[in-house]
Formats: C-alpha cells, structure tokens, sequence
C-alpha cells in the first residue's frame, strides 16, 4: 500500500503546512518507545506492587502510546501518578523526563555526533522522500511549520543537523519545561486565528493522533504517516489503526508515497 484515501480531500489550494517531527520526517531518535517503556517499567517494578512484569509492561505500554505525540512531560505526570497509586513518593515528572532523556542519548548520541561531525548522511535519518516534498510545498507557496512533543532545544538542534532549518523558517516549535506554554492544539489555534484560515487551507502531517485530532477539529486536512522508523518504507500496521482512529484522510509510508498527493493537495484550477 503506497497511498490509502480515507475521506475525500477538497480543497482550492493548501496555504499552510505543519509537520510533526519524530517519526514523520526524522528518524534519529527511532528506538524511543522501548527507552521510555522499559525506564517506566523498571521504575514501577520496584515498588512491589504485587503485579507481574507482564502486568506492569502492559500499563506502560497503555499510557505511553496513548499519549505519544503530547510533549513528552506527559508521559512522566501519568508515571509519577502510577506511582502513587501503588504507594510510593512521586518525584517531580521533569526529574523523571532528565532521566529518560539521559537514557535516550545513550542510545542516539553516536547518531547526533555523526551528523554533527559529517560521519553521517543526513539522509540516512530522514524519512524517504522528505526534502523533495518540503521543496514541492515550498515552491508552491506553501508555508511550513513544524511542531513537536520533543523538548524544543533538542528538536532546533536536529532540525538543523538534518538540513531542514531553511524549510521551516516560519516556524521550529518544541515543548517547554513549562508545558502550558506550548502545546501543537495551540499553535494549530494561533495559525488559524492570526492567519485567517479556513479549515482546508492547512494540512498537517504526522505519525501520532495528536496533531491529526486537532487539525481535522479546525476542519483541516490530515495525512497519517504510518512510517516504519527502522527501514523508512513500508506500513508500520499499529501507526496505521492508530492514525484511521484519529480520522486522518489520508495515509502514507513516507513522502515519496506523498508526491501522489500533490494533484490533489493543489487541483488544477479550470
């Protein structure tokens, strides 16, 4: 399956586009789930609760994917409230969300300091077909924004390891420590607000529900990326019954599939 059409997509000309991050254009930080799954369940399974591992890897499991795509604070608030409800003294989530970050690096530090040193292609970590569709949209018109539940700092950062800095310069936005400053709801409110925008005018791109959820809630176009992070091609089938219940329009493996996209994102005017 190269192109899945869910609901008709009309629209007079896409004026405005928003990407998620991980997963949907990068793949430097593929491999993230299981650090935060196995962290949570590791930190649960001290207590002695009396539940099994396979129990304890269950409830993680729940939470941590049913709020993937939030910024990542809200992983560790449902963490710290599991906690609670099995007895124990909850730190501060952002202590829990330094530890998991700490144990993230371990694993794409070597993919950072490569792009950053040139070892590694840019290339190598973008889902396929990436900058020839940024350059599609971008020639077009189309105003580029990019969102993401990964802290902002980080996200800046690999933005520009990765070559996309020059694409997105309306706008690179990350989570915050003080995450009621941000949140891709309110950035999708602000756009529509500031910009005057009707609902088709926009079209989000993504691999989680949450920026799906909201653009489709404003009327806008949404294209689920059911991207599979290890081989960039191909339909990752758990991202796709995720992204059909959130309503996205459309769903595709990577952006080379995309580009059958584009006649109907921009129709021929008669």
């Amino acid at each position: 399956m190269e192109v899945e059409i869910l609901n008709r997509i009309t629209t007079h000309g896409i004026k405005m586009a928003l990407f998620d991050f991980d997963g949907t254009l990068s793949l430097i930080r593929k491999g993230w789930q299981e650090i935060m799954i196995k962290f949570m369940t590791d930190t649960l399974s001290e207590l002695n609760s009396g539940e099994t591992p396979e129990e304890i890897f269950r409830v993680v499991e729940d939470y941590v994917v049913r709020l993937t795509g939030k910024q990542t604070i809200y992983q560790m608030i449902q963490l710290a409230e599991e906690i609670s409800k099995r007895g124990g003294q909850p730190l501060d989530p952002l202590e829990y969300k330094r530890e998991y970050h700490n144990r993230l690096w371990s694993l794409i530090q070597d993919r950072v300091e490569g792009l950053r040193s040139g070892r590694e292609k840019p290339e190598d970590w973008l889902l396929p077909g990436s900058i020839s569709f940024l350059d599609e949209l971008r020639n077009r018109g189309v105003k580029l924004f990019l969102a993401s539940g990964t802290d902002a700092e980080y996200v800046i950062d690999e933005v520009d390891l990765l070559g996309l800095t020059p694409y997105f310069s309306e706008g690179i936005h990350g989570a915050q420590d003080d995450y009621h400053k941000f949140s891709k709801k309110m950035l999708i409110d602000e756009l529509f607000r500031t910009c005057g925008l009707k609902g088709p005018d926009m079209v989000a791109f993504g691999d989680g529900y949450v920026e799906i959820e909201d653009t489709k809630k404003r009327g806008g176009i949404a294209i689920g990326i059911a991207s599979n992070e290890e081989t960039g091609y191909g339909i990752n089938e758990w991202k796709r019954q995720r992204l059909i219940q959130a309503d996205a329009d459309c769903i595709i493996p990577n952006f080379i599939a995309g580009k059958a996209l584009l006649p109907c994102l921009f129709p021929i005017k008669k």
